[in-house]
């Protein structure tokens, strides 16, 4: 009989700690864990920008050929040199190119840019050499210096501090160049001329900043590339500096017929900066 009672007490005890468990509230399942993206720089991109092009005292030196064009030079009739200074604001320019960054969110970023600006870089300059014997008026000279566009395929080394990249560049640059100079007598009739008209390539070196616009930002309302239904995993602005020089060439500037006799050769420099601004659209990485 005490072995009956002892047993029922045992299982009426379990079944009252069943039932005081089935009314304890239930454990919720842990919060799954969504770690924030980290934002890379690795990926293609392509924009478009504008940019302000400065010269800062280009020269062109003038030096005869024969005794009687040097000896003009040397008497001041031709000026044996002449600085030019041009400035102009780009009308549309593009790039594209591909950076690889080592560590997502701020580490070392390494790329290559290739970027095409209309320059439309233009300078004319006349200048009259020492008055002749007698008073006479000197000899005038017109000068017409110009760089239509100008490219740059340029390296790029830079440190991400996560949407801010800041980095320098170097590399080719390139570009068609216009060199014009035409010598008159004193009487304004053209005596001599010449002109060049061509392709040149240099070297450029630079630095800029980059940031990443968030997502969430209202200025990505003005990336329209949305609307055309391209896409792109991030909208980025930038504001570089490049140096540029692209050479000197000598242009024979020849005697018209019948009106002078021998050559000048005029040395013309490309050299310049060029600011630009613009923007991106990143793509994904390889």
């Amino acid at each position: 009989m005490t072995k009956k009672l002892l047993l029922a007490s045992t299982v009426l005890a379990g079944m009252t700690a069943v039932a005081s468990a089935a009314d304890l509230p239930r454990r919720a399942p842990p919060p799954v864990f969504t770690p924030i993206p980290v934002f890379t720089w690795t990926g293609f991109y392509a924009g478009l920008e504008s940019s302000y092009a400065f010269t800062d005292r280009q020269r062109i030196i003038t030096n005869g050929t024969t005794p009687v064009t040097v000896g003009n030079v040397a008497a001041g009739r031709r000026l044996s040199t002449v600085t030019t200074e041009q400035d102009a604001v780009g009308k549309l320019g593009g790039t594209f190119g591909y950076n690889y960054q080592f560590t997502p969110g701020s580490g070392f970023v390494i790329g290559v840019a290739n970027s095409i600006d209309w320059t439309d870089l233009t300078k004319n300059r006349f200048v009259i050499g020492a008055p002749l014997a007698g008073g006479v008026v000197g000899n005038p000279a017109a000068y017409r210096q110009s760089l239509d566009w100008l490219g740059t395929l340029t390296g790029r080394v830079g440190y991400g501090f996560d949407r801010v990249l800041v980095y320098g560049m170097g590399g080719l640059a390139y570009g068609n160049v216009f060199y014009d100079a035409r010598f008159f007598t004193p009487g304004n009739a053209l005596q001599f001329a010449g002109r060049y008209d061509d392709f040149e390539t240099g070297y450029a070196y630079g630095g800029g900043i980059e940031f990443a616009v968030p997502t969430d930002s209202f200025l990505n309302t003005f990336a329209f590339g949305k609307y055309l239904g391209l896409k792109y995993e991030a909208v980025t602005v930038k504001v570089e500096y490049l140096h540029y020089d692209l050479g000197s060439r000598n242009v024979v500037v020849s005697a018209v017929p019948g009106v002078g006799t021998g050559a000048y050769v005029s040395r013309f420099t490309t050299e310049g900066n060029v600011v630009r601004a613009g923007f991106n659209y990143k793509f994904s990485g390889l």
